[in-house]
């Protein structure tokens, strides 16, 4: 059950679309939503006010577009630099989930445009559903979740279900890439047997797929072919407890298959976090 909601919003509209098509889901229809829009800081006063006055209109056009009971809606606007805001304000609301548009920057480019949505995936450990700027947000129905026993991978298979267990003909694909070399066949592989276990008892047939090659290649490919409306994936958190507040160095500079598919997906991405076995 989600129960409480932070949602960024800039203006474009793609999150709230995406919020309101998911609080109609019996999981979300609960939450409280906390609506945030940050104004970084500005040089010379006058700038700052002009800046605040946009943003309240922002916000407000936002607050009016969702489909929430307004009793539920917490708008918050706030200055300062917005990725640090973001971390701060999920942590004050206890946010069970993160929704944020994302500018599919690649990693570099993340990197040196100083990315938010990238800066608050490495440090938060909350899930995060990634909205593109340039994506168009579907009614969601169809899904992909990429399973390999993990942890991190059990999680979002949990979120998954959840989300799509009340959708009428809602369709699922569990998709292993690189299995062990004796698995053979879907049928074969005890990763997807088990994930496919868990989406039955929750009412759900699941189509289940193999593949190999590069992992992140694989799955974005196999979510633009099934016309996938979301993708799940896990994303263990391995950085040791004692360096909890430092970027997770390999996904910043690229070696990072959930940070590959947060570029490269053609639809919105839910990445949940996990801990490591």
């Amino acid at each position: 059950m989600i129960n409480k909601i932070l949602i960024t919003v800039a203006g474009t509209g793609l999150c709230e679309e995406m919020l309101n098509m998911l609080i109609e889901l019996p999981s979300f229809q609960q939450a409280s939503v906390t609506v945030l829009h940050v104004v970084p800081p500005q040089f010379g006063a006058r700038g700052m006010a002009e800046r605040l006055e946009e943003g309240g209109k922002i916000l407000a056009k936002a607050v009016e577009t969702l489909k929430v009971d307004p009793s539920k809606i917490n708008p918050r606007l706030m200055q300062g630099d917005p990725k640090m805001v973001v971390l701060e304000v999920a942590d004050e609301e206890d946010a069970d989930l993160i929704i944020m548009g994302s500018r599919a920057l690649g990693r570099l480019q993340s990197i040196l445009q100083n990315s938010v949505s990238q800066y608050v995936f490495q440090l938060t450990s909350r899930p995060m559903l990634l909205v593109k700027d340039d994506i168009y947000v579907k009614r969601l129905n169809r899904a992909l979740v990429a399973v390999d026993g993990s942890p991190a991978a059990t999680q979002s298979l949990k979120y998954a279900l959840s989300w799509l267990r009340d959708i009428k003909g809602a369709q699922l694909s569990l998709l292993h890439v690189n299995p062990p070399s004796t698995v053979t066949s879907p049928d074969a592989d005890p990763v997807l047997t088990a994930a496919a276990a868990e989406a039955k008892k929750a009412g759900l047939e699941p189509r289940t797929l193999l593949a190999s090659g590069r992992a992140g290649e694989v799955i974005c490919q196999t979510a633009e072919e099934l016309n996938a409306d979301l993708l799940v994936l896990g994303s263990p958190d391995r950085r040791p407890s004692i360096a909890k507040s430092l970027p997770d160095l390999d996904r910043l500079l690229g070696d990072s298959l959930s940070d590959y598919v947060r570029v490269h997906a053609n639809c919105p991405v839910l990445l949940v976090r996990g801990t490591k076995s």
